[in-house]
């Protein structure tokens, strides 16, 4: 686990909006991608309970809960949950893109409890094995719809993954596409200069933003300092700016390599070189503009 910040006291914050986490019961939504004997920490249920006092600490006000696994049923659950849950504010489910009728799924969403806090749709791009996924015509028209319906999609892609995003965005100026974990960089290798130049060619397409977020996991060494993470932070503020960046707490999966709190202290003191103002997007703002959260 990550040692203490380095620096000084990091200023207390409030109305923090977590613009990505999950939360899952195994029971009813198995997770097969978690390794119990790798991923220990976080082989357990994790709900809303558990959350709460953890987002209180950080100043966090309003969540976005993001979906874990390709199942339109845990959309539907995520969407009760956040309707009887005043911290969750929007999901990000998920729903088969390839389907003929992605527009009728995603009104069936809508018309259940909780369907006015559906923000967005996610697919687990990363785990796509065709090189050319996001460029499918099937796949595009679904992600049309999506945009169509006026819901976010979430970009989970790697590194390598990053010109196809790019090409999407392109191609779709309608949709607007947030990069989750800013693409996966490779933190402390070589390859991290590929990803720093197609990171900045996402960010030209004016119709992108990205979640500081999952970093922690991405790093190697075990004991990380926020040091280790600057590269990553500098090169996503300059390429889309304070204003297209979104703070995210990737909760639990967090816990792999960090606290909740550890990793709100490091992204504050990693952006300790900016003023109030222009954090505010990153730590707000951004999420409840792109997301829509004041109209859910």
């Amino acid at each position: 686990m990550a040692g203490p910040v380095t620096g000084g006291q990091v200023p207390r914050r409030t109305g923090i909006v977590d613009a990505h986490h999950h939360l899952w019961v195994r029971a009813r939504h198995p997770q097969p991608w978690i390794d119990p004997v790798t991923m220990a920490a976080i082989d357990a249920d994790f709900e809303p309970a558990d959350l709460a006092p953890l987002a209180r600490a950080a100043g966090v006000t309003e969540t976005v809960v993001v979906q874990s696994i390709a199942s339109e049923t845990e959309t539907v659950d995520l969407l009760e949950m956040a309707a009887e849950d005043a911290l969750v504010r929007g999901v990000v489910g998920w729903v088969d893109l390839t389907a003929d009728d992605v527009a009728d799924r995603l009104d069936r969403f809508r018309a259940g409890p909780g369907g006015d806090r559906l923000v967005g749709i996610r697919h687990l791009v990363q785990s796509e094995t065709d090189p050319a996924y996001l460029d499918r015509p099937d796949v595009r028209r679904g992600i049309a719809a999506v945009g169509a319906a006026g819901l976010v999609f979430d970009l989970l892609v790697r590194q390598h993954q990053l010109p196809m995003a790019t090409r999407l965005a392109r191609d779709l100026p309608e949709v607007s596409f947030v990069l989750d974990h800013l693409g996966k960089p490779a933190l402390g290798r070589p390859e991290v200069a590929d990803w720093s130049r197609d990171l900045r060619a996402l960010a030209a397409a004016p119709n992108t933003t990205a979640k500081l977020s999952g970093l922690v996991t991405e790093v190697r060494q075990a004991h990380w300092t926020p040091a280790d993470l600057r590269p990553a932070v500098e090169d996503a503020v300059e390429a889309f700016g304070p204003g297209r960046l979104m703070f995210g707490s990737d909760w639990p999966v967090c816990l792999l390599a960090s606290s909740y709190a550890r990793w709100v202290e490091a992204l504050a003191e990693l952006l300790g070189d900016h003023d109030v103002a222009e954090q505010a997007p990153v730590w707000g703002d951004t999420a409840r503009r792109v997301y829509r959260l004041g109209s859910s």
